[in-house]
């Protein structure tokens, strides 16, 4: 037996105490002029001690670092089937029998791995780390399923920003999942903005989960794990109110590509985002692969390796939205690939047409109530529909495209009938609905209006089908008493309806007369309504309402990123109306002078650029498209935007709408604000989307995933794309002019968006004016990059053509003139921005990126 000396044993214990107290106070650190981040080595091994970020000349120091890594496994594929239900604030089970389409997409948003509780969670700080550079550290650690390397280091092009790299190893086989490590955690109570774009954002936690989820009404409390296809922009983050935001970017190669090759791939889901970590901490956090999805499942031995980035803003949400979106996701690369085949104004003169053919247009006139009533067929759902709905869209684009074009086909054959549809559409018997519309869609089997679904009354419909539309018919038509009198009872029943704080309810049932809905807000723009009628009618009880309407609004929605949509099939879930609010916004601000609404017009409308979808980087990958060569940016989703996205959402399984309704009222923001991101997407909207545009018709399709197939279902639509497209140009030629190209704008159209109308009075056109024209063959550029927008003066002797670039490229072009299509005699072509004549049979215009030129044609 060995025998040990007592000098020996100290030795050893002093030994052991110098390494523990080593071990103990090493640190690792990453450092540079905008970030201070250091590790402990701890019991449990390497934690975040400090996270400090440069704020202006100071530091900001980051409570609750975390560094903590989590490892999801599940030795079998996890249920896809949900076993929580939940209830909204009414204690009703959500989100009820009615709703059909939302049943399946809530059973799989509700299902164990969209919760974030499938599989076993490993949580652990690294057994060993170090550092292998100046700007680099290398952390690893053994569990008994697998091991986890992981790297940090800063990105050399932008110090606000530090990359990891996880690598995972397998030892035995099963599904696996690395989420992001936790950087730091903000308290609910530090909590200034959260948001995965596409689904929510908001500035608390809302304890009801269904408002949470469904709606995007505060932040959920639960840690769920949301999915590619509806984040517009791969960007969970969380702003604290000390004034840094912190996002999770994942590299752009690891989303889903939508359509991959030759099919749509819409539903894969490659990566998760959530607000919150599995311990259900605020942080921003990524999941990769998705637990149970395919890339998930490993053998023993194999090896997955993802990347990310942690970007830490000394700013808000939407500062760090944009360095994601532009320096990370390449938006401008996306953009500068756009090239049209066919110009804007070309579609519109084409759809001019598809709209006075009955047959295209599936044009019906039905006899109701003693009037001609027409309207297009509408083969879309429509609850007691037997393929017999009819619809009218856009009446302000209606009559705008009437004026324009001074074509008997629409101004005898459609332009009647519409306007009787819209007078039998209002009920005018006395009572509670006295005012308001009968429903949106005419069934002419059965003889009667209906709502989209179900018997109730919205005063959102009001203002819609009513305020909006007359309004937009009295512009054109200021001297039409009927009408008149037709507004002023609606604003009448909106006054009635408005509550005490200025807010209106979701819905009446048709019956009972009784509130329904009463599970959610109506954090809608129909103060709108009143603001029409005040605008026409110039009582000021209408202005009065409409304010106190969106004072409401302002602190109910804008100011807490709370939102309600207009589509009853989706039971409101957020969609496009966001972005009307803006503009309803921007028109209250016109009226009264007062900056708040300003002020929350833009902010409704940063908020709706997360409606926008900013990825993948759009290429010219070659693909495929039902038997068509295409590159991936003729079908790029980047651009594009929601009908509506959240877990409720069309563009879940459908992809975004082709309707660029917010275009132009994004770039009246881009004017107001000076912001890039709104022209960008305005335009990258807007342009080059031949691919969803139906040779025949020039008609774009609804849904992406629909690409080519035109109007199909919805007719209608052509309308709604005269009236964004119209909006879009005119506020281009308006920017672009410095504002010296001016036409008066009138109302918004119902549900789809911001769109305005135009044509109802003359504008300006550099200090003359002008009226709208719009004609076939009167002026043609070669180069369908080039829109050509038509005005002649209002003593007929002037013909001006104001030709747009709609790319990111200089572009020369040539011009076809034919002014005898407009009047008979010879005369003087102008350039009015060189101030040269130049010759009408044989001219080239030089146009710069995104830039004008006016050109005037003087009868003598």
């Amino acid at each position: 037996m060995m025998r040990i000396q007592p000098g020996y044993v100290w030795f050893c214990l002093l030994v052991s105490i110098g390494l523990v107290q080593g071990q103990s106070g090493k640190t690792l650190s990453l450092k540079n002029d905008r970030i201070n981040l250091d590790w402990h080595l701890t019991k449990t091994g390497w934690a975040i001690h400090k996270l400090a970020v440069r704020k202006g000349n100071g530091w900001v120091t980051m409570a609750n670092p975390s560094g903590e890594n989590t490892l999801l496994y599940a030795a079998d594929k996890p249920s896809a089937k949900p076993d929580t239900t939940f209830t909204d604030v009414t204690g009703t089970l959500f989100p009820g029998p009615l709703y059909h389409y939302q049943q399946s997409q809530w059973a799989e948003t509700t299902n164990p791995v969209s919760l974030n509780k499938a599989g076993e969670a490993y949580h652990f700080a690294a057994q060993s780390g170090k550092q292998t550079s100046a700007s680099q550290l290398q952390f690893r650690h053994e569990t008994t399923i697998a091991s986890v390397e992981t790297t940090w280091s800063f990105d050399p092009k932008f110090p606000t920003d530090i990359l990891v790299r996880q690598t995972l190893t397998a030892k035995k086989p099963g599904y696996f999942s690395l989420a992001s490590p936790t950087l730091a955690s903000v308290s609910e109570k530090d909590l200034a903005w959260a948001t995965v774009p596409g689904y929510f954002q908001g500035n608390q936690i809302q304890p009801n989960f269904a408002l949470a989820y469904a709606y995007g009404h505060g932040v959920p409390s639960l840690p769920v794990v949301y999915r590619e296809r509806c984040a517009s922009t791969l960007c969970p983050l969380v702003s604290s109110k000390q004034g840094v935001t912190v996002s999770v970017i994942p590299d752009p190669s690891l989303g889903r590509d939508p359509w991959a090759s030759d099919k749509i791939t819409q539903e894969d889901w490659f990566i998760g985002l959530s607000h919150k970590n599995r311990k259900s901490q605020l942080t921003p956090t990524l999941y990769y692969p998705v637990l149970g999805e395919p890339k998930s499942m490993l053998k023993a031995g194999d090896v997955i390796s993802y990347t990310f980035r942690y970007s830490l803003t000394d700013g808000d949400w939407f500062q760090a939205l944009n360095h994601a979106i532009y320096d990370l996701y390449d938006f401008k690369q996306s953009l500068a690939l756009r090239q049209n085949k066919q110009s804007l104004t070309d579609r519109v003169q084409k759809m001019h047409h598809y709209l006075t053919d009955p047959k295209t247009s599936l044009w019906n006139v039905e006899e109701y109530k003693g009037r001609s009533i027409g309207a297009q067929s509408y083969l879309g759902g429509v609850v007691g529909s037997n393929k017999d709905a009819m619809k009218n869209s856009d009446y302000g684009a209606m009559w705008l495209l009437a004026t324009a074009t001074r074509d008997s086909l629409l101004t005898k054959n459609v332009l009647p009938y519409a306007l009787n549809f819209k007078l039998t559409q209002q009920q005018t018997a006395d009572g509670f609905f006295k005012g308001a519309a009968i429903g949106q869609y005419y069934l002419a089997k059965s003889k009667k209006f209906v709502e989209e679904w179900g018997a109730v009354v919205e005063p959102i419909a009001l203002t819609y089908y009513i305020m909006l539309d007359v309004g937009n018919m009295l512009l054109f038509e200021p001297d039409n008493q009927e009408l008149k009198e037709r507004l002023r009872i609606g604003a009448d029943r909106l006054l009635d309806w408005q509550k005490p704080d200025g807010s209106w309810a979701v819905a009446y049932d048709r019956q009972s007369e009784a509130e329904a809905f009463t599970d959610i807000k109506d954090l809608r723009p129909t103060f709108y309504g009143s603001l029409v009628a005040y605008r026409i009618l110039k009582d000021p009880k209408y202005l009065a309402s409409a304010r106190k309407g969106a004072d409401w609004f302002i602190e109910n929605a804008v100011k807490t990123g709370s939102f309600l949509g207009v589509c009853g099939d989706a039971r409101y879930a957020p969609d496009f109306a966001t972005g009307q609010s803006a503009q309803a916004l921007l028109d209250l601000f016109d009226l009264t002078n007062d900056t708040r609404y300003k002020e929350a017009a833009i902010l409704a409308a940063k908020i709706y650029t997360t409606s926008i979808y900013t990825h993948p980087v759009a290429s010219h990958k070659p693909k495929t498209v039902n038997g068509t060569a295409r590159e991936d940016w003729e079908i790029s989703q980047s651009g594009l935007s929601f009908e509506h996205g959240g877990i409720f959402g069309s563009a879940n399984r459908h992809g975004p709408i082709q309707l660029a309704s917010h275009a132009g009222l994004f770039i009246r923001l881009y004017q107001l604000t000076g912001e890039p991101i709104f022209a960008d997407m305005a335009r990258a909207g807007a342009i080059g989307r031949d691919a969803f545009v139906d040779a025949k018709t020039s008609v774009a399709s609804y849904y992406w995933n629909a690409m080519n197939r035109g109007a199909g279902p919805y007719p209608h639509h052509a309308w709604w794309q005269i009236g964004w497209i119209n909006d879009y140009l005119l506020a281009e030629a308006n920017l672009r002019s410095k504002g010296q190209i001016s036409f008066p704008r009138g109302f918004v159209t119902p549900k789809v968006g911001p769109h305005q109308t135009y044509g109802f009075a003359p504008g300006t056109v550099l200090g003359e004016q002008a009226n709208l024209l719009i004609r076939d063959g009167l002026a043609t550029p070669a180069n369908p990059n080039i829109e050509a927008i038509t005005a002649v003066s209002t003593d007929q002797k002037k013909l001006f053509i104001i030709l747009l670039n709609d790319v990111a490229q200089p572009v020369n072009t040539t011009v076809k003139l034919q002014p005898a299509l407009l009047r008979t005699g010879s005369g003087q072509l102008t350039n009015l921005t060189t101030r040269q004549a130049i010759n009408i049979t044989d001219t080239t215009i030089s146009l710069p990126a995104y830039g004008i030129t006016t050109l005037v044609y003087e009868w003598k």
